[in-house]
């Protein structure tokens, strides 16, 4: 499902241009485009190159609008994974290069950033590839009015949770699960109480076990694995970046946690972080890949 989305409240620092979008006065269209081409979500932006070529490749001839031709510049920025960075460097695009249009997709930490610097500045800005959820509520958007610059497309986490659970009811399970979910706008928005996992998966009959947020970059999940065993969990889910999830997996393994169905969103959904796991990437699953974990285990 693809959403279309804007709201009005802006979270941390912002630069105010005091003047209207629309830099460029020449025949010359400047679009800004920010991802995590470095850093922890570096898998996310790993096709950048490729699929910039082609489109630049596609536009070589600029577009025509109205009888007039314009050319088409395409600048792009590395957020490096860090909200700061994806702030400073929309700033750049901004202000320096003065561009008509900003484009950004990865996690929140890129995505919010950027939006939140693109509505400040009154430039037009679209974003993908973060559930709704986090991108709308991690920016304190409200129902009753939406951002003026700023739109967002892709799924829901109500997409998700219900590809998860299609995948859960393929399995036998006592239906506890346990959540993995850290201190950060991913995590926050997939454990909320109102809009996120736990009111759907205790609405269609599964017990959940949370021990609450962790810190991103955790060295010991020992208390986590302790209360799923203690409770026990035969399913894990939750939304973490590859290296927690990386300790977490392999600190399961030497405490003698073996969950039948593991689920879980961002660590597993590219190539690279599955590759990097080996065998004991066999058998998790995610939203979207999930087959493929199962065939780099095997090839």
């Amino acid at each position: 499902m693809i959403r279309l989305l804007g709201a009005t409240a802006i979270t941390g620092p912002v630069i105010s241009r005091g003047t209207t979008a629309g830099a460029a006065s020449s025949k010359v269209i400047k679009i800004g485009y920010v991802s995590s081409q470095t850093g922890v979500s570096a898998p996310a932006a790993q096709a950048d190159p490729f699929i910039l070529d082609q489109i630049r490749a596609g536009l070589a001839n600029g577009i025509t609008n109205g009888g007039v031709n314009y050319e088409v510049q395409i600048i792009s920025k590395d957020s490096q994974s860090n909200t700061n960075r994806a702030s400073a460097v929309a700033t750049e695009l901004i202000f320096k290069n003065k561009v008509d249009l900003l484009v950004t997709s990865d996690a929140p930490d890129t995505t919010n950033a950027v939006a939140d610097q693109a509505e400040a500045n009154e430039v037009p800005c679209i974003t993908c590839m973060t559930p709704w959820q986090p991108y709308f509520f991690g920016r304190h958007g409200t129902a009753d009015k939406g951002f003026t610059w700023t739109y967002h497309f892709f799924w829901g986490l109500e997409d998700i949770i219900a590809a998860y659970l299609a995948l859960w009811e393929s399995v036998e399970t006592n239906k506890v699960v346990g959540n993995l979910f850290p201190n950060d706008m991913d995590g926050n928005s997939w454990a909320d109480a109102k809009s996120g996992f736990p009111p759907a998966l205790q609405e269609a009959g599964y017990k959940l076990i949370d021990t609450g947020r962790f810190q991103p970059f955790s060295d010991d999940f020992g208390s986590q694995i302790s209360a799923f065993k203690s409770g026990g969990v035969e399913i894990v889910t939750g939304a973490i970046i590859t290296p927690d999830f990386t300790t977490f997996w392999n600190q399961a393994a030497q405490q003698g946690f073996k969950p039948k169905v593991v689920t879980v969103g961002k660590a597993l959904i590219f190539p690279a972080s599955i590759a990097a796991l080996g065998r004991r990437a066999d058998g998790l699953s995610t939203e979207i890949r999930g087959r493929q974990a199962i065939h780099l285990d095997r090839d």
